[in-house]
């Protein structure tokens, strides 16, 4: 690149740091319920637009790298404070017009050519759009992170075995019963079970209103694991359309202990 074009450069990257202060806040800081971002927002704003500036006069590998390091800040804290990804979005783009200008500005003092010119808004712009993907990519891969983190604890809390004697524990199952639960039944089951040393689990399922065939094919994978560990599995609040769904899988409950209600069934368990 010519010393003069270089020297172009350097001044707008020098003109958009000295604008700094009066580019960030330009822009009214959005506003939410019971949070203030402000301090947040100014120093993402900053450092966003030292990227932004260091675009200008450098290969593209140092401020993507740059970009890379802000967007993981950036997407952690928006999901610390539960703020949606559009906050970033906007933050990213509503500098694009300014420094554009900024830029358009010095190509108009100096002897900028059209082509340099062009060459530098489409090199800042590419930095831009790379900033909107990667801080998406970001937001994107802990939110996900953090949904699944949700729905494992939901899914052990939904699973309960609580522990009513030395020996005995319950795990009462309320609403519907899908593959992921059963699932989870199994695990909770086996792992609480064993750690508990318990010699029966009761599996109520009086707040069960149907169970399909896949989840009762998994329920006795349940009820066979807990034997072969040695914990007797034992049901109550079977309906009649659970037991119809698990004869017509030709399941065999004659070795699994049934009772029609939870009462029942701790005080039969007692007696034992």
């Amino acid at each position: 690149m010519p010393i003069k074009d270089k020297q172009n450069l350097e001044t707008i990257a020098e003109n958009i740091r000295s604008q700094k202060d009066q580019i960030v806040n330009e822009i009214p800081i959005p506003k939410f319920q019971s949070i203030n971002i402000t301090d947040t927002l100014i120093a993402w704003r900053k450092e966003l637009i030292d990227v932004y500036a260091e675009s200008i006069v450098s290969n593209n590998d140092v401020p993507i790298d740059a970009l890379e390091s802000w967007s993981v800040q950036v997407s952690d804290k928006l999901l610390d404070l539960m703020l949606p990804l559009d906050i970033a979005l906007e933050e990213i783009s509503n500098y694009r017009e300014t420094i554009s200008e900024i830029i358009r500005q010095e190509a108009s003092d100096t002897d900028f050519s059209i082509e340099d010119y062009h060459k530098t808004i489409v090199n800042f712009n590419y930095i831009v759009d790379q900033a909107i993907k990667l801080v998406s990519k970001n937001y994107m891969r802990d939110f996900n992170d953090t949904i699944s983190k949700a729905r494992y604890a939901v899914d052990e809390l939904s699973i309960p075995l609580v522990k009513v004697t030395e020996t005995v524990g319950i795990i009462p199952i309320i609403g519907e019963i899908d593959t992921n639960r059963a699932d989870q039944l199994m695990k909770n089951g086996l792992k609480q079970g064993s750690e508990e040393d318990l010699e029966c689990i009761v599996i109520d399922l009086s707040g069960v209103n149907a169970i399909d065939t896949m989840v009762a094919h998994q329920l006795f994978k349940v009820i066979e694991s807990l034997e072969l560990i040695g914990i007797q599995p034992v049901l109550s609040g079977i309906r009649p359309d659970i037991v119809q769904t698990m004869v017509s899988l030709g399941i065999n409950m004659s070795s699994v202990r049934t009772f029609n209600s939870l009462h029942q069934a701790l005080n039969r368990i007692e007696a034992f």
